[in-house]
């Protein structure tokens, strides 16, 4: 069997066995048998978590854009103003979730993988370099540390902004009016602060990320 084929292989039956056994021991086996340990996997984890907060800042950005302008609203059909900015609200919300997650999916591979790590430096008979392994591990912890706080910061960020937005969708669907426009207008101020900190904490989280990858190997 060629390497394509063995890959496919491998990820059809880790698919399948997460489907039917949802054994999180059978996907860190399966992946091995690919090459990748746990920190190979906690590495390519918060890189898509990184990615995933950069794509759920823009999509953020994009509605709020979109509320801006709706709150210019000057005349046509209020239906299609609501449509827009209920697609907006579900893509938000969608990248949120995926947010959620992956933080979660990266939460659970740190832990796993520092367990295993402190479980086998017990195994190390040599004293010197139990030490170093033992030294190795508490530097990768307190800089794993630093990116669970930033990211967990930046995700608390999005329900709140989520919040806001399903009550300026919900608020437009039961009032499709000129009325209705101006009392979100009114409103919009307190979603412009959430968004710009939410920004502001993905930025923070996506550097933290950076800083990771480059110093975790």
């Amino acid at each position: 069997m060629n390497i394509k084929l063995r890959y496919t292989a491998l990820l059809t039956f880790m698919a399948l066995a997460l489907i039917l056994g949802g054994c999180q021991t059978t996907y860190y086996t399966v992946w091995e048998k690919l090459g990748k340990e746990k920190r190979h996997l906690l590495r390519d984890n918060v890189k898509k978590a990184s990615e995933e907060q950069k794509e759920a800042t823009e999509q953020f950005t994009d509605a709020l854009t979109r509320m801006k302008e709706m709150y210019g609203f000057e005349g046509g059909e209020l239906e299609d103003v609501y449509t827009k900015l209920k697609a907006d609200f579900d893509e938000s919300e969608s990248r949120a979730n995926a947010v959620h997650d992956r933080v979660a999916k990266v939460e659970r591979i740190a832990e796993d993988l520092f367990s295993e790590w402190q479980g086998e430096i017990k195994q190390i008979t040599s004293s010197k370099l139990r030490a170093q392994s033992s030294g190795t591990l508490q530097v990768s912890k307190q800089q794993y540390a630093k990116l669970h706080k930033a990211m967990k910061k930046a995700e608390s960020r999005m329900d709140p902004v989520l919040d806001q937005f399903r009550d300026n969708v919900l608020f437009l669907k039961h009032n499709l009016n000129a009325k209705a426009i101006g009392t979100l207008k009114r409103e919009a101020g307190k979603i412009e602060i959430e968004v710009e900190s939410l920004i502001a904490d993905m930025q923070a989280s996506i550097a933290e990320a950076e800083t990771f990858l480059n110093n975790f190997q």
